[in-house]
Parts: structure tokens; C-alpha cells; sequence
């Protein structure tokens, strides 16, 4: 099994690595490209819409043909998107490559929840996804790191060329280490009528969409401490592009940490007191962050709050993403795309928010990831009974 996770953590860490990598590099995008901040965030936005709607793309697509080769049509875009960002000689055009780069790192996001459902479901998808989810974890910390060194050598551009080539190796990985894991019997055709039916069956389903918006909330609060946080540790804090992924990684350790244990603790206390627990810390952390902040907090009570925050996102977003998928196994490609799509769109639209509020300091970003925390508990208090009814109803 942790060979497997390996190879999906592996794939999954592409689109990670695509956002995480460049964020020291911002402030001096802004500069290069003569862009403001908000302009310059929008080349996160861009990625995130691509990222979000293209799942809608690769997850039917997948449920017809198998799960490899939209892997590998997938990956080719996002390497050609990668090139163009090398060559962008302006932000407008730097925001359409990075679309296109979403467009191709979408398929990372579908295939690997799909091949998890694919092998196994409940408390086992959990145990499966959180060991992917500890591969793709690393990415946090490594790539800010990985971005500022490339910075050094090459400049912002070379961080794109980095993500060209890793784009490729994605592309060898799938074709010499991923076993297809959707046979020919369990594919399904896909036509208008079915696409539709399947939306329809997903759309009317209260609890995938209460769990879907759960892990979309805790999502978008990290995205759109992705778009501002650069600007913030180091303009308002003065902190080094390595310093800032320092600061960084530190976040990235309290979700890595708290994923581990998810499929464990589910196991022992259950699936739904998991997600309560997970909900209920990244609501307190989040609303003790902001208020201790707003009173002159600096930023020790950022980073603390928040990794204490994280790591409640870490027991929930593996835990959600799986059961959200548990009542549609056969149609997991469109169940996993449509789930990633809504999600990435709700994180896309964060971020503009947050871009509207944003004075360069961190009291906005807190108050945005706070308001997502809110959302989240919200679900949580109206999603998670109809779940403990649905596996009442099962057990008779």
C-alpha cells in the first residue's frame, strides 16, 4: 500500500508544487512585470479557476477510458503551460499560461481520490488517502524552499522551467509505475444523458455536497493564505524569501502531522467525531488567530495559530474527501471531478474576496480564513447528522 501512496503522493504533489513553489517569488513578480499585488495575485486565481472547472473535464473522462490516460494528456498541458510562464513577457499573458498550467495540473487533483475509491472505501480510503495525503504534505515545505533557491539561481522564470521538467517526470512516473486500476467492466460510457444523470444524482445529494463545501472551505482559507501570505511575511515582516518559507513550512507540518493520524482516529472513534473534532479546532484557532492579532499580536501568534488551525484542516480535508465519494463508486471520476471543482472554485473566489480587503497587512487574511472556518462549522452542524443517519440506516 505505501509504495502505491507513494507513486499517487507523487503525482498528487505536482499542482501543490505548481502553486507553493513559486510564492517567494511574488513580491518579485509584482516588481518585474510592474503589476500590484492584487494583479499579481490573480495569476493564483487564474491557476485555481483552471484547476477547479478542468476536474469536470478529466473525472467522466476517466470513468470511460481508465484512469491513465488522461493522466498523461493532463500532464503534457500543464508542461506546456509551464513553458509559457518561462516566456511570459507580461502579467496578462503570465495569468493565461498560468490557466493553461491549471487546466493540465487539474487531472492530479481527480485521478488519485478516484483510484483510491477504486481499491478500497471507508476507514481503509481514509488510511490510503492520508498516506497520499502525507506525500503531497512535503510539498509545503519543500517547494517555497526549492522556489527560493531556483530564485537565486535563475530568477522567478526558472522556477516555472523547474515545474516544466517536473511536469515530464510526472508524465514517466505514469508510464512506468501507475497500474491501471479502472478494468473495462466497471468503465461507463459517457454521453450527455448519463453526464447529466450523474450531475443530477451528485447535485441532489445534501451530504456529498455538505462534505464537499467542508473540505472546499478549509481549502479556500490555505488558498488565500497562499495569495497574501507572501506579501505579508515579508513586506510587513520583513522576511527573507527564505525566511518566508521557513515561516511557511511551518504550517505545512501542522496539516502534515495531523493528516497521519486521521485514518487511525477514524478507525477508533469514527468518521464523523474525526470531522467534528478536526472542524471544531480550525474554527476556535482560526477566530483566537484573528482576535489576538487584530489586539497587536505579531507574527509568533500567526504562525502558531494557524498551525494549530492546520492541523485541524489536516484530520478533516482526507477524512471528507473520502466519504463524500463512499455512496458513488461507480461514478468516483465524476464524483471526485465535480467535488474538486466546486471546491476549487470556492477557493478561487476566496481569494478575489480577499483581494478586495487586502491592505498588506495580516489582519484581512485572518478575517477571510476565519469567515471560511465559520462556513466549514456551519456545514459540519448541517451535513454530519444526515451522515450518521445514512450509516445508522446501513448497519440495519
Amino acid at each position: 500500500m505505501y509504495r502505491f501512496a507513494l507513486i499517487l503522493g507523487m503525482l498528487a504533489a505536482i499542482g501543490p508544487f505548481a502553486i507553493d513553489m513559486y510564492l517567494p517569488a511574488m513580491p518579485g513578480i509584482a516588481e518585474d512585470l510592474n503589476a500590484s499585488a492584487g494583479g499579481t495575485q490573480l495569476t493564483l486565481t487564474a491557476f485555481f479557476l483552471a484547476f477547479g472547472v478542468s476536474q469536470l473535464v478529466y473525472g467522466p473522462w476517466a470513468d470511460q477510458v481508465g484512469r491513465k490516460r488522461p493522466l498523461y494528456t493532463g500532464l503534457t498541458i500543464f508542461a506546456l503551460g509551464s513553458v509559457g510562464c518561462v516566456l511570459a513577457p507580461t502579467l496578462p499573458v503570465l495569468v493565461a499560461c498560468r490557466f493553461l498550467q491549471g487546466m493540465g495540473g487539474a487531472v492530479v487533483m481527480v485521478m488519485p481520490r478516484a483510484i483510491v475509491r477504486d481499491m478500497h472505501t471507508g476507514p481503509k480510503a481514509t488510511r490510503l488517502m492520508a498516506t497520499v495525503m502525507l506525500v503531497i504534505s512535503v510539498s509545503p515545505m519543500l517547494a517555497p524552499l526549492a522556489g527560493s533557491a531556483v530564485m537565486g539561481l535563475g530568477g522567478w522564470r526558472g522556477i516555472f522551467a523547474i515545474l516544466a521538467v517536473v511536469g515530464v517526470l510526472g508524465l514517466v512516473l505514469t508510464a512506468r509505475a501507475l497500474p491501471e486500476t479502472l478494468p473495462l467492466e466497471r468503465r461507463v460510457p459517457v454521453n450527455l444523458k448519463s453526464l447529466g444523470r450523474g450531475l443530477r444524482t451528485l447535485l441532489s445529494d445534501p451530504t456529498f455536497l455538505g462534505l464537499t463545501f467542508i473540505a472546499g472551505f478549509g481549502m479556500a482559507s490555505f488558498f488565500v493564505f497562499l495569495a497574501s501570505a507572501s506579501f505579508v511575511y515579508v513586506d510587513q515582516f520583513g522576511l527573507s524569501p527564505t525566511g518566508f518559507s521557513l515561516a511557511f513550512a511551518v504550517n505545512a507540518i501542522g496539516f502534515f502531522s495531523a493528516s497521519q493520524v486521521a485514518g487511525p482516529l477514524a478507525e477508533r472513534i469514527g468518521i464523523t467525531r474525526v470531522i467534528v473534532l478536526g472542524v471544531g479546532a480550525f474554527l476556535c484557532f482560526s477566530l483566537t488567530t484573528l482576535s489576538l492579532v487584530a489586539a497587536g499580536g505579531g507574527l509568533p501568534v500567526i504562525m502558531g495559530g494557524l498551525f494549530l488551525g492546520n492541523a485541524g484542516l489536516g484530520l478533516v480535508i482526507p477524512t471528507v474527501s473520502v466519504m463524500a465519494l463512499d455512496a458513488h463508486g461507480k461514478i468516483a471520476g465524476l464524483a471526485a471531478s465535480l467535488g474538486g471543482t466546486l471546491q476549487m472554485v470556492t477557493g478561487g473566489l476566496m481569494i478575489v474576496v480577499s483581494g478586495l480587503f487586502f491592505d498588506g497587512t495580516a489582519v484581512p487574511m485572518l478575517a477571510i480564513i476565519a469567515s471560511c472556518a465559520v462556513m466549514a462549522a456551519l456545514l459540519a452542524a448541517s451535513t454530519l447528522p444526515r451522515l450518521i443517519r445514512a450509516q445508522r440506516a446501513a448497519a440495519v
